[in-house]
């Protein structure tokens, strides 16, 4: 069972949707352990300051390294090492792989920032990996936090009510498995273009005007099975082809 402790200033924001969906039924059944830390309880004066301004000058405030850094050694001499992520807009773009390496950690550690980012010696004192979800800024890491959480979650054996469900998500690895080869020659082939889902249909079978597929309807598995992985790599292409613009 993974532990997941998150450092954040709003914990009172988080353990709503925590509690909720997926999530929160997977730590009902004891499947995902996840607790969160105001690292505010580690100020050390009356105040319960965390931040100040930057040397230097400049706009905003900086976050302050006693009390992150007294956070993360306190949790470490309870329950051992974490492996310790860095929420913040300038880590590497978090991916389904980085998701799934994540379901083997016993410990998982998500800093979340805030203000105008953390003081340089927090990242230097431990081993962080930085994380980002994208190109663009939010007003602190507890969006991300909570997506890095479910999309781990949600691939722990017993998450899901369909197991297949996980493994045939958008970007999984078992998605592309063995499509790295010409099927023809062995010889290795072009490499594929990113794998989405599938396009998915339900009842009603016409609305406005609009059918589901009828291979679809047809009972023919591996019919359906090869449309489904056509599309799948037609979104890939058409992704490919809009990037390339």
């Amino acid at each position: 069972m993974p532990f997941f402790s998150i450092l954040t200033l709003f914990p009172e924001a988080l353990e709503p949707y925590l509690r909720a969906s997926i999530v929160g039924s997977a730590r009902e059944r004891g499947l995902a352990r996840i607790e969160l830390i105001d690292f505010r309880d580690f100020a050390r004066d009356r105040h319960r300051t965390v931040d100040d301004r930057p040397f230097g000058g400049g706009p905003g405030m900086v976050l302050r390294p006693e009390p992150i850094v007294e956070c993360v050694e306190w949790l470490e001499r309870r329950h051992g090492e974490f492996r310790k992520i860095m929420l913040c807009p300038t880590g590497r773009p978090f991916t389904q792989g980085t998701a799934e390496s994540l379901t083997a950690e016993e410990r998982i550690l998500l800093l979340c920032g805030r203000y105008e980012g953390f003081d340089q010696r927090i990242a230097e004192l431990f081993e962080w990996e930085a994380i980002s979800l994208g190109e663009f800024v939010l007003s602190g890491g507890e969006l991300p936090a909570l997506a890095v959480t479910e999309a781990v979650v949600r691939l722990l054996d017993g998450a899901l009510g369909n197991e297949r469900s996980a493994v045939e998500d958008s970007f999984g690895s078992g998605r592309a498995a063995g499509e790295t080869r010409d099927g023809a020659t062995g010889e290795r082939a072009e490499p594929p273009p990113p794998i989405f889902d599938h396009p998915h249909y339900t009842r009603p079978r016409s609305y406005r005007g609009r059918a589901v597929p009828e291979v679809l309807l047809s009972g023919d598995h591996a019919a359906i099975a090869r449309w489904r992985r056509k599309r799948a790599h037609e979104r890939g292409e058409h992704l490919r082809e809009s990037e390339g613009k």
